[in-house]
């Protein structure tokens, strides 16, 4: 670009070759002006401006963040192009790998770069940049890794990773598994090789326990999470960065790690909500690392007690073999399962029993285990004291008289007396509940919440300690010794030596939920607690509370997940559901989804249901096409969009691909 040689004393002028950058600017862009900005950069700027470094620029009138992407010599912009107005820091903090991932999971997702990029690069901490690298830490020495002697495959998989060799696969970890050793063994089998990892679990007491297994092994590891503050994660995340550490640790934040030279990424339980995004684009963390595992060359190892059925068809394409455990190696870990129903002629005849609603199969499985000096897990699908009520007579849901809310017990009391029922939706208290349908007066729990549970269990169990796990009181971990712990699913914490037995309760109100995924996410649920307890040969006991006819109790009973996953994957083929398909969701108000739909412009085999109303005025439309045309239906729902906001229509929609939840 060329340059006037009488420059007045002030005045910019621009940098000597390739002067013309482009940026993403970090602002909430209508999906049509998703590409990025032409910025002339400025002489003073010109050693500072690299690819990949955080600048300022003046956008729309305001000084705004951004990423310069790249160097051009020339600009097809017809007007004046602004001058950068900074660089905010030499740091180069985004990487070729991590753009090109952005730019991949954005449009898989029919998302904007920006809002990638804000869940990939956290916000910049001076004071972290400040500091000066640390050396790297050098490679460890591969473990021995005996615990992948009892899975088929598993000991070849280790080779292949230390040979370097791109090995994809899918792990079912067996009942009583110490998982975070297995998976701190093939992080440190892949670091010994001189290649990153990334490892992703659901949550923070995850990543504590993995990272402590991690860390028994090598040095060079670093756990990322959301709970960290913003100067510590700023600063592990530019430990990463520089190549100083080998191994990253961490919950969905620590997908788009910027690891050097990957060459394994791993999920564990990708069943887990905790791995979906809540912010749009809302990518998935499996889906995420499968991308990234193709585009880097490296590995990926999806891993659970359960399986989805999103895994069973990484499985059946041949892309991720499986790594399972012989059935005779399974029988020797297991506990021993039962499975009840839940009638009230099925509850134990002796007082303690009925006071705790358990069956008495369940009762004597707690008692046994608490008498051997181990821990009972007792998993309730439902926080509180009694979340849910309906008329004792007629079985009706009791209704607030006000907005027709469900009605609901708080626990506790006020001077001595319990508290009356409320409404959980808009608070009004219910002194005088009278039933609509019949006129009946008195309340019965549908079902009953972990706080209640715990009270009914105490009286159940005199002398035993009771303890409670769920929403703002998450135990990480149980002492080896009686104790009956009352979780919620996900709050289940670790045990030290394993549990006696676990009791799951309520099984219908996890089966019986309105969900595509509902049956899936019950197995998911159990196992998971299932996994915590002793082998059957030390006394382990499950007792779920479900029909044991049903598929999904069957497979706990056997403990077959695969058996399962594959129901799931072939019923969703046959439906037309993900994973079998890719699909889009389409919300907003009945005049906003229709425009959209009428600009779709889709592939061959794409097709669209509905829209059917979601409530608060608002309809949705779901739009899906075969896998193989899964970019096409991207593409054309994209375009579809971006044809709308061009035209500045007011009203909002929101898109989601692959959504967890379909109704």
């Amino acid at each position: 670009m060329a340059t006037s040689g009488n420059v007045r004393r002030g005045e910019r002028r621009p940098a000597a070759s390739a002067a013309v950058a482009r940026v993403s600017v970090d602002v909430p862009l209508p999906y049509h002006l998703d590409f990025p900005f032409d910025y002339r950069i400025p002489a003073e700027c010109d050693a500072d401006a690299k690819p990949g470094v955080r600048v300022r620029v003046r956008f729309r009138g305001k000084l705004t963040d951004g990423f310069l992407l790249e160097r051009v010599e020339h600009t097809e912009v017809a007007d004046k192009i602004k001058y950068i107005e900074r660089v905010v820091s030499p740091e180069v903090v985004l990487t070729p790998e991590i753009h090109g991932l952005a730019r991949a999971v954005a449009d898989r997702y029919v998302g904007s770069l920006a809002n990638v990029l804000r869940l990939a690069i956290p916000p910049r901490h001076a004071r972290a940049e400040a500091r000066p690298a640390d050396d790297p830490v050098p490679p460890p020495q591969r473990p021995a890794a005996d615990g992948w002697q009892r899975y088929t495959r598993g000991p070849a998989y280790l080779d292949a990773l230390a040979g370097g060799r791109s090995a994809n696969a899918v792990w079912q970890a067996l009942p009583g598994e110490d998982w975070p050793a297995r998976l701190a063994e093939v992080a440190a089998t892949v670091a010994a090789a001189g290649k990153g990892v990334v490892i992703v679990v659901p949550d923070y007491r995850d990543v504590n326990r993995v990272f402590a297994a991690c860390q028994k092994l090598m040095d060079g590891v670093v756990a990322l999470s959301a709970d960290l503050g913003p100067g510590e994660r700023y600063k592990r995340w530019l430990s990463v960065l520089r190549g100083t550490v080998r191994v990253v640790v961490g919950t969905k934040a620590a997908t788009f790690a910027p690891v050097a030279d990957p060459g394994l990424f791993v999920v564990w339980d990708d069943g887990d909500s905790g791995h979906a995004e809540q912010l749009a684009p809302y990518p998935h963390v499996r889906d995420v690392l499968v991308q990234r595992a193709h585009m880097a060359g490296a590995s990926l190892l999806v891993a659970a007690f359960a399986r989805t059925a999103e895994a069973q068809l990484l499985v059946d394409t041949g892309w991720a073999p499986e790594i399972v455990a012989s059935r005779e190696q399974l029988r020797a870990v297991a506990p021993r399962v039962t499975a009840i129903g839940e009638t009230d002629t099925q509850l134990a005849r002796d007082e303690a029993a009925r006071t705790a609603r358990l069956p008495a199969i369940a009762f004597d499985a707690a008692r046994d285990a608490l008498k051997a000096g181990r821990p009972v897990l007792v998993q309730v699908p439902r926080r509180g004291y009694v979340p849910a009520l309906a008329c004792a007579n007629c079985r009706v849901r009791a209704q607030c008289r006000k907005c027709a809310g469900p009605l609901s017990l708080p626990g506790g009391s006020d001077n001595g007396a319990p508290r009356p029922a409320e409404c959980r939706w808009c608070g009004a208290v219910e002194v005088m509940f009278r039933c609509t349908a019949c006129g009946s007066r008195r309340l019965r729990a549908v079902v009953v919440g972990s706080k209640r549970t715990a009270e009914e269990l105490g009286r159940a169990f005199p002398g035993i300690v009771v303890r409670t796990s769920g929403a703002g009181e998450v135990l990480a971990e149980v002492p080896d010794a009686p104790a009956l712990v009352v979780a919620t699913p996900g709050a289940e914490p670790h045990a030290v030596g394993g549990y006696g037995a676990a009791l799951l309760l309520d099984g219908w109100a996890i089966l019986g939920r309105a969900d595509l995924r509902a049956t899936e996410e019950a197995l998911r649920l159990w196992m998971t607690a299932a996994g915590m307890v002793v082998s059957g040969a030390q006394g382990g006991r499950v007792v779920v509370t479900a029909e044991s006819s049903l598929p999904t109790v069957q497979a706990l009973v056997r403990w077959d997940p695969v058996w399962h996953a594959n129901l799931e994957l072939s019923g969703r083929t046959e439906l037309g559901f993900p994973p079998a398909v890719r699909m889009a969701t389409i919300d907003g108000v009945p005049d906003a989804v229709a425009a959209v739909l009428d600009e779709l412009r889709l592939p061959a085999t794409g097709e669209i249901l509905g829209p059917v109303p979601l409530g608060e005025d608002k309809e949705r439309a779901l739009v899906r096409a075969s896998r193989a045309e899964g970019r096409a239906l991207a593409e054309a729902v994209a375009a579809a969009v971006r044809v709308r906001t061009a035209r500045k229509d007011p009203d909002p929609v929101r898109v989601r691909m692959d959504p967890l939840e379909l109704l």
